[in-house]
């Protein structure tokens, strides 16, 4: 893994403190649950007569979820955040996309203890492009509570906050900690999991503190899948393809597919599981370590900073290589005999993938709260993540028998440094000023893979070694002819021809062409009015200019206001617009792969939207996508009930999106592919016929989502205990407001609408008797639908709805608690496939957000000092 702490530290060091108030970042449990901070400045507020809608979980709500990725964790607890396992997506396997109510995670701002929180250093190719946060490296052992802001916050926040905020508050012990190891196995006997975590507190000096927390997390991969079967190519005798591919599939294919020679070797074509394909959740090992501190420096003036190291590595499969698809060939090597990949692979191979992730984070800042006077936070951050990628069990097939199995594709870097001031001044008790300004630089660096990942071997071009002329052998073929090979210059079908793909198959290298470091600027303003008018009415009102070097400047407001009918009853309203600005990854992100149509390489995939390859055909500069949102709720008490039930609506303009690929040809007779390359010659594009395909990111289409949130607290206390129940529900809807045809084909415009569940509720009940304490909880998502052709309007399956029970039993002795329980404890499945939209041994929707492993059970003890 490449090391960049020391450059890191010495950035640290280089820049004056920053970060949280002292007095926020010291907030104990209790109060946490009572007020919120977040989506409203100066002094906090309840739940109940907050303007907008925040969901507040306590660090024992995030400890009742038996999972360690705070992704997971999320998605348990808040209906409308939505998460997908992606066993085949290149980076996506790894740093996973998630969606608040609709819209992808980079349109949700995450803060840690109120501040920006750096972005992955993944871009996701294709579709939306997502470049958001990594909430999989905070640990939920750091984290003392989290709030969740459903309402767009922009003006308050800057560039992001479209879909809403979370907050997550570190731990502020000064003493005590606590210790613990969690273990557990998915029903199908795979999966093995454990975690060893913990959290530590001391003082610093008069009134400090210093919180260290840490996790150390393994997990095992698990198999969801059957044998690979496709009518193109078929393992499985008793799989739905197999008859159709025997009866209408090559004869060479068949032939290996019925060998038992090679249905034997097939047993170790891939590295992981007893299928050829595997499909599941990845092997994972991640390590941890988060810090908050602060310390009163004045009577007036506290310092802090908090910060996190964090180190992952995971795993997973590409499709599987058969014989005779095009990687694995017959060639003729310079002798004139004949090299098959079967050497090396004797039964095909499965690519695998790894990725290695660093994430770093430092926040330090100086802080002054004194009552009368005028506050100030001076606070300064840097972080960076990256991810390094090593593909194995592959071959770089132009480079014949002389290709390694192993290759080093390269490596993304996000870092991120932002100075900032905040200032707030209470002109009454019921009138404050807020203001301040930010600068953010942001860095995204491409970095070169090893040569050999995108070498243009010698096996990328047909007859390399010159052996034949039209029907006939060369001196050169006739001499090996003559030495004894097979060679037959007049047989199209000879090796000789055969031209193979460039770079490591399944992902190839980030060449020097397309290695670059993209930068830019910004400058921030904002100012915010909060004021109480009379005894009922609150009212916040915010605006914010920001400049960017890249694409210039915005400026977004927000309104928003809390009435109270009667002390158990308040309505509450907001309209704000915001902005995403396009990220400096989305802007240069080049993902480029070598094909080989007439048998000449060129180069196919998603080019910079500014370069001169995509502007010659289109493309125009990215801007930021525009929002426009508005919300309108009631919040109130019946008896010891608690409810706050939201309706919302996000209109967001100039949505982000993939154009489809524009194909390039050098060929005369190849229509608009050959209008393209006149286009990029004309321009001065240097190497203009090395290029086949060509698609970018741009501004596409509009987008609209509105849905209801609903949540419902229940505390009960009896001879039997005190129980806790909570309703959370959630629907939400996603529509096109312009047409995004000539974007997105009408699958693709299906399966974005439909195929996420509109409505999903959470029921928790947490009950506590002496000692015992037993958590259930209940997760239903409604129906969702996915469509598997463009041309066939039938090809369109109705998933059904689904319930899934989690239940855990714990015992709470002197100082320790040993629990036990269960997720999913039903074995609960989502409906297979039946339109066969999933090929290759899929049996679940891979992608959707319903767990697909099943039932699993775990082991948990915790000892408190």
């Amino acid at each position: 893994m490449r090391s960049t702490g020391s450059k890191f530290l010495a950035l640290s060091l280089a820049v004056p403190a920053a970060a949280l108030s002292l007095s926020l970042g010291a907030q104990e449990a209790g109060e946490i649950e009572e007020v919120v901070i977040t989506g409203v400045r100066g002094k906090p507020r309840t739940v109940q007569d907050s303007p907008v809608p925040v969901d507040v979980f306590s660090s024992e709500d995030l400890e009742n979820v038996e999972f360690t990725d705070m992704n997971d964790i999320v998605r348990t607890l808040v209906p409308t955040y939505n998460l997908s396992r992606e066993p085949i997506s290149d980076g996506a396997s790894f740093i996973r996309p998630a969606t608040l109510r609709g819209l992808p995670t980079d349109k949700t701002l995450v803060l840690v203890n109120g501040k920006r929180r750096h972005r992955a250093a993944l871009v996701r190719i294709g579709g939306s492009g997502v470049q958001g946060p990594d909430l999989a490296t905070i640990p939920a052992a750091a984290i003392g509570g989290l709030e969740i802001l459903r309402d767009g916050a922009a003006a308050l926040y800057g560039s992001d906050a479209i879909a809403g905020v979370m907050n997550f508050q570190l731990k502020t012990n000064d003493s005590g900690g606590s210790l613990f190891v969690t273990s557990g196995e998915y029903y199908e006997g795979d999966g093995s999991n454990t975690t060893i975590g913990g959290n530590i507190g001391f003082s610093l000096g008069d009134g400090g503190f210093l919180s260290i927390s840490g996790e150390h997390y393994t997990a095992d991969a698990t198999y969801r899948g059957n044998q690979y079967c496709g009518s193109w190519f078929c393992l499985d005798p008793d799989g739905a393809a197999y008859d159709s591919f025997i009866a209408g599939g090559l004869p060479e294919r068949i032939a290996y597919a019925t060998d038992p020679d090679f249905l034997a070797a097939t047993a170790s074509a891939s590295l992981e599981g007893d299928v050829v394909q595997p499909w599941g959740n990845p092997n994972a090992e991640r390590t941890s370590i988060f810090f908050n501190a602060g310390m009163p420096v004045s009577e007036t003036v506290d310092f802090y900073a908090f910060g996190n190291y964090t180190e992952s590595e995971s795993d997973g499969s590409f499709f599987y290589r058969y014989p005779y698809n095009g990687t694995i060939e017959e060639l003729r090597e310079p002798d004139g005999s004949i090299y098959f990949p079967l050497e090396k692979y004797p039964g095909g191979f499965t690519p695998r993938f790894f990725g290695e992730v660093e994430d770093m984070s430092l926040v330090a800042g100086l802080t002054s709260s004194a009552e009368g006077a005028l506050g100030w936070d001076v606070s300064v951050r840097t972080g960076e993540s990256s991810i390094d990628y090593t593909l194995a069990n592959t071959i770089n097939p132009s480079m014949g028998p002389e290709s390694p199995t192993s290759f080093k594709p390269g490596t993304l870097t996000n870092t991120e440094t932002q100075f900032q001031v905040d200032l707030s001044y209470a002109l009454s008790d019921t009138l404050t000023i807020l203001g301040g300004a930010s600068y953010l630089d942001e860095e995204y660096d491409i970095g070169e893979g090893e040569a050999d990942s995108y070498r243009v071997g010698p096996y990328s071009a047909s007859d390399p070694w010159g052996f034949c002329s039209g029907d006939s052998a060369t001196a050169a073929g006739q001499a090996v002819i003559d030495a004894g090979s097979t060679l037959d210059c007049s047989d199209s079908d000879d090796p000789v021809y055969r031209a193979v793909g460039v770079g490591s198959n399944g992902f190839p290298g980030y060449s020097p062409a397309f290695s670059d470091v993209y930068s830019r600027d910004s400058f921030a303003v904002y100012a915010e009015v909060n004021a109480d008018v009379g005894d009922s009415l609150f009212v916040q009102g915010a605006i914010r200019y920001e400049d960017y070097s890249d694409f210039g400047s915005e400026t977004i407001f927000k309104l928003a206001g809390n009435y109270s009918i009667n002390d158990s009853m308040s309505l509450r309203a907001s309209y704000n617009t915001g902005f995403r600005a396009p990220t400096p990854g989305q802007q240069g992100t080049t993902n480029v792969s070598t094909r080989l149509p007439n048998g000449f390489p060129v180069a196919v995939g998603l080019f910079p939207a500014s370069g001169i390859v995509a502007q010659t055909l289109g493309a125009t500069d990215l801007k930021p996508e525009t929002s426009s949102g508005f919300s309108i709720g009631v919040t109130g008490s019946v008896g010891s009930a608690d409810f706050t039930i939201d309706y919302y609506t996000i209109d967001v303009d100039d949505y982000f999106n993939a154009v489809s690929t524009r194909d390039v040809s050098s060929d005369p007779t190849a229509g608009d592919a050959y209008s393209n390359f006149l286009a990029l010659d004309a321009a001065g594009v240097a190497g203009a016929n090395t290029i086949g395909g060509v698609n970018w990111f741009t501004n596409a289409y509009d987008v609209g989502v509105s849905g209801v949130d609903a949540v419902v607290t229940l505390p009960i206390d009896s001879d039997l205990g005190t129980t806790d129940i909570t309703l959370t529900y959630g629907y939400n809807k996603f529509e096109f407001n312009s047409s995004p045809d000539g974007f997105l084909n009408a699958e693709a415009q299906h399966d974005i609408a439909n195929f996420d569940p509109n409505t999903r509720f959470i029921l928790q009940a947490n009950h506590r008797i002496d000692n015992i304490g037993v958590n259930l909880r209940g997760s239903y998502w409604g129906e969702g639908s996915n469509r598997a052709s463009s041309s066939d309007d039938s090809a369109i399956q109705t998933f059904g709805s689904i319930f899934m029970t989690d239940l855990s039993l714990s015992y709470f002795g002197d100082g320790y608690t040993i629990s036990a329980g269960g997720m999913n404890i039903f074995d609960e499945y989502p409906d297979k496939d039946s339109i066969s939209d999933y090929c290759c041994g899929r049996i679940y929707p891979s992608a959707s957000g319903i767990s697909w492993q099943g039932g699993r059970w775990y082991v948990k003890a915790e000892y408190l000092f």
